[in-house]
């Protein structure tokens, strides 16, 4: 097929010379409106030749003088359109063909995909104003997109990004949408889910049973409904919600009971600005986040008082808010809702639901009604979670509007799948220059969870079509990511210890290959001495590292229980730093406490029975809660910690005693004098946000003169901050603020999240560099 404008071309100059070049341009390019764009750039300059989309990309072929060419290639990366993403262009000289003038060709599939998807994107104002517009022939309609906006990701099954190979290909265009498709004038030229009311997809409405309600505008008999207060399961871009009006405390209490979520924070979803400050408080930031053509949900501080229901996200001074990114959702929530609970359609951490048949038979018993449409969603891809820490956007979660977006590696790498972590599983395919990370697939602790995370590999190398080398995965054996990892033939196997993966994911975001002084900090991690890590410093490389210092040694009564009950690692870190009476204030503290339970724990603490050695800082925070009062049992991962984040007040500057052993190798940071300065504080009255801040500040202080004495001895004077105990924005400001005092170089995430979300990632440059230098695995 041979494209070509209607309109009339610009002359060429006959005085020039006549040239060709040939320009291959790598990078985000198709789906983008690149090929229109070049169209258009290439007639403003009297350009003749042809464009058109291969398997690496977009191939420019121009022919004409050499200053309209030169002024062709100084106006490509500038005046690109806003969601193209140049990674490269190799230019070469050729010999003219004589073109007269300049089209657009067919997209061919010459050699294997090397060019990049595009991640699914938020309806652009142009688009969302058809849909508003009276008269308009796509208005009302909930799947009007442009080559600017729209899915991409969650509706692709190969490339060249085309058509056919999406989910779209069962949609064939109506004569007016096709004329919009093939008209390179059009803003809708080559836009792949191009649909109508005429052609495209409808959406629908259907009881408990499955069996759709007749209703004229379906959108806005489930907004009722809404209102009312039942649970809607709304279907998405990358999968189902499960929507409840904000503002109704009864609907989200059916909600969180249903759903088997008694506390975590529930996600909502508001119309604009205007509404999200009617609860909440946005920074210039968080509200250019929040308007981003990525719509993660951004976490932002609640206003006082609001008008959300309370059990939205009891115990957190934050609301996770995100706006509208489909015209579906702006039609919904145009029905008078100050926001929307929309929260991920499944149980607990099974993945979301993403087929109508699927949502019907899961959600049963959950959702009163269903809000569907006949659109596949060929990926499944949760919404991202951001936070704006110390003026920048850092990635919680990293999902829809993000992957599969890669992040460009300085130095290539072999073909490597890295199959990241058990919590907050993300998986890495890398290939030269290239990592894409995947979307979001969850804690790998349930059989749905492990297939969703077995197909998503397979789907994604058949569309990337990288064909890995090698398989890293972490240490610990009983991961089912390690043990998919082992299961695999043809591969060179290689094991990426949890915290150097950590502290290399930052490295490859930044471009460093080391070495650097790694901070790896989080909640639970094998070591390499067959601990439990989690207050690292590290002395590393991409090659390898050397444990240079660790916060200190204190059980873990009872394994994964101690996890689930901070009280328990409260009387840990009392019964180490301050002996068996001290038991006495955590009972004082928790009078619930069972004492028969209590006295178990206490053997096990003192037995080392089914109680590992940890040196993690998570579970430091959360013995610190416990003591605190804040948390003696969680209801989801991380929950004690960023309770006493929350509670930590302002101004105070005050520490405790921060011992260290430097002598030894490795360096330890004794906690025994955070544990007495906290427990002396709280009995004299200390008001527990004052305790909170004292902590924060003594945790700063004592990974600040870990690096200062690695310092010392290595001359390293770059420092990298990676695990999930970065997550907490007040840590995240402290540590960087002190070691840049200090006179270090601080590098943190920002592109990947620092939990293991983005763990997959250092296990993919570790594996590579380890490879390459023929070092056999760890």
């Amino acid at each position: 097929m041979k494209v070509t404008s209607p309109d009339r071309q610009e002359p060429r100059t006959a005085k020039e010379p006549q040239q060709a070049l040939r320009l291959e341009v790598s990078g985000l390019v198709q789906g983008v409106g690149f090929r229109p764009f070049v169209f258009n750039l290439a007639r403003s300059h009297g350009l003749a030749g042809h464009v058109s989309n291969t398997s690496g990309g977009v191939l420019i072929h121009l022919e004409g003088g050499q200053g309209a060419l030169e002024a062709f290639q100084r106006d490509l990366r500038p005046k690109a359109p806003p969601l193209a993403l140049i990674t490269a262009v190799r230019c070469t000289g050729v010999d003219s063909q004589g073109y007269a003038d300049f089209t657009i060709l067919a997209s061919s599939r010459s050699s294997r995909p090397r060019t990049l998807i595009s991640p699914d994107v938020a309806v652009c104002e142009d688009c969302l104003a058809e849909v508003c517009e009276p008269g308009n022939r796509r208005h009302g309609y909930p799947f009007t997109n442009c080559t600017h906006c729209g899915p991409r990701y969650t509706i692709v099954s190969g490339i060249p990004y085309d058509r056919p190979l999406t989910s779209m290909h069962r949609f064939p265009m109506c004569d007016l949408c096709r004329t919009e498709y093939e008209d390179p004038g059009d803003r809708r030229f080559h836009a792949q889910p191009n649909a109508c009311p005429r052609c495209g997809p409808r959406a629908t409405l259907a009881g408990p049973d499955g069996r759709e309600i007749a209703a004229a505008d379906p959108i806005a008999e489930a907004a009722s409904l809404l209102h009312k207060g039942f649970v809607v399961a709304v279907k998405g871009l990358g999968g189902f919600h499960l929507a409840v009006d904000a503002e109704n405390e009864d609907a989200v209490a059916r909600l969180r009971e249903r759903k088997h979520r008694e506390e975590k924070p529930l996600a909502v979803m508001s119309p604009d600005l205007e509404r999200v400050r009617l609860f909440a408080e946005p920074s210039p930031e968080e509200a250019s986040l929040l308007v981003c053509s990525r719509r993660p949900i951004v976490l932002v501080p609640k206003r006082r008082p609001y008008p959300l229901a309370r059990s939205v996200a009891p115990g957190s001074v934050t609301f996770g808010v995100m706006l509208p990114y489909t015209p579906l959702h702006h039609l919904l929530l145009a029905h008078g809702f100050t926001a929307l609970v929309m929260t991920s359609a499944n149980l607990a951490e099974e993945p979301i639901c993403v087929t109508n048949e699927e949502a019907f038979s899961r959600l049963d018993g959950i959702a009163d009604f269903f809000l569907v449409h006949d659109r596949d969603i060929l990926q499944r891809c949760d919404d991202s979670v951001a936070r704006v820490v110390d003026g920048r956007a850092r990635t919680i979660r990293r999902s829809r509007g993000y992957v599969p977006a890669p992040v460009f590696l300085r130095t290539p790498v072999t073909p490597v799948l890295a199959c990241g972590a058990a919590l907050k599983n993300t998986f890495c395919l890398a290939e030269g220059n290239n990592a894409f990370l995947s979307q979001h697939v969850g804690d790998l602790e349930n059989l749905e969870s492990y297939t969703f995370f077995q197909e998503s590999i397979d789907l994604v190398r058949r569309i990337l079509e990288i064909d890995p080398e090698i398989v890293a995965h972490d240490l610990h054996p009983d991961y089912l990511s390690t043990a998919y990892a082992q299961g695999l033939t043809g591969v060179e196997k290689v094991a990426v210890q949890h915290h150097h993966a950590h502290v290399a994911g930052c490295m490859a975001e930044h471009g460093l290959e080391g070495p650097v002084i790694g901070v790896s900090a989080d909640g639970t991690g094998l070591g390499t001495d067959g601990n439990i890590w989690g207050g690292e410093v590290l002395v590393a490389d991409l090659h390898g590292f050397t444990r240079f210092g660790h916060l200190e040694y204190v059980r873990m009564p009872g394994s994964d229980a101690a996890i689930r009950n901070p009280w328990r690692m409260a009387a840990s870190y009392l019964l180490q730093a301050l002996g068996e009476g001290s038991l006495d204030f955590l009972c004082r503290t928790w009078p619930g406490l069972p004492p028969a339970e209590v006295e178990i724990v206490r053997t096990l603490a003192r037995r080392g029975v089914n109680s590992p050695w940890t040196s993690s800082l998570g579970r430091l925070f959360d013995g610190v809660a416990a003591l605190c009062g804040i948390r003696a049992r969680t209801a989801y991962e991380g929950q004690a910690a960023a309770e006493l984040e929350a509670a930590a007040g302002q101004g105070e500057a005050g520490t405790y005693d921060a011992d260290l052993d430097l002598a030894g190798a490795p360096a330890t940071a004794s906690v025994g004098g955070v544990v007495r300065g906290v427990v002396r504080d709280l009995q004299d009255g200390v008001p527990v946000p004052v305790v909170s801040a004292r902590f924060h500040n003594t945790v700063a202080l004592l990974f600040v003169r870990l690096c200062e004495k690695a310092r010392a001895e290595t001359g390293i004077r770059t420092v990298v901050l990676s695990g999930g105990a970065f997550q907490n924005a007040r840590l995240l400001t402290l540590l960087p603020e002190a070691l840049r005092r200090q006179g270090f170089r601080v590098h943190t995430h920002e592109q990947v999240p620092a939990n293991d979300g983005g763990i997959s990632l250092g296990q993919a440059v570790v594996a590579s560099a380890v490879v390459r230098r023929g070092m056999p695995p760890a």
